[in-house]
């Protein structure tokens, strides 16, 4: 039987409002909880992020203003209101916020704030990778390359990479018995000046 084709991911260019609405930590998290565990009401998100419910209500609130969040009808009642994502996923360039400086501000917290996270994740990681299996222990991982090259090559690096990772997605049963939720980070970073062999011996 021919698996049914899956609708492209919902995807959201931030604008400037955005950003400043989601530059706030518990927001952040929402967002991320949403689209990963699926549609879910004020109060079983704030037993997942250990808070308080009136804290997620208002901040999700805050992110319907802006469009990141919508109530999802199908699951709402008259006395429990659902949530979802409004977006699978989210796009934005560091120079689409230059002539704003309150936006630029809140999308270099957001970046440190994703950084924070990454380092969180990975920390988590080697805590409990004994619990894994070998194959996975193997799966799992990191690793760096150096190049010299201009940034439109770069972009195009960065674009081939996401469409890797979108065909493995795509082509994978999320319903495998075999298949576990991972998250894929992809960073690019100027390397700048690297001392010599002959440096470091002065």
């Amino acid at each position: 039987m021919e698996r049914a084709e899956k609708p492209e991911p919902r995807q959201v260019r931030l604008d400037h409002r955005q950003v400043r609405v989601l530059a706030h930590p518990m927001r952040m998290r929402l967002v991320g909880a949403l689209r990963v565990n699926g549609p879910a009401t004020a109060t079983r998100l704030a037993e997942l992020l250990g808070t308080n419910t009136g804290a997620t209500s208002y901040h999700l609130r805050q992110l319907a203003e802006v469009g990141m969040v919508v109530e999802d009808p199908n699951l709402g009642t008259a006395r429990q209101r659902f949530w979802r994502a409004a977006h699978d996923v989210t796009n934005w360039e560091s120079s689409d916020f230059d002539d704003d400086p309150d936006a630029r501000a809140a999308i270099e917290w957001i970046e440190a704030d994703y950084f924070r996270f990454f380092a969180h994740h990975a920390e988590r990681w080697s805590a409990r990778r004994h619990e894994w299996s070998a194959d996975w222990r193997d799966a799992f991982g990191m690793g760096d390359f150096f190049m010299r090259i201009p940034a439109t090559r770069l972009e195009a690096i960065k674009a081939e990479v996401f469409a890797v990772f979108e065909r493995h997605r795509d082509e994978t049963d999320p319903d495998d018995p075999d298949a576990e939720l991972v998250q894929l980070y992809l960073a690019a970073f100027p390397l700048g000046p690297v001392m010599s062999t002959t440096e470091e011996k002065q």
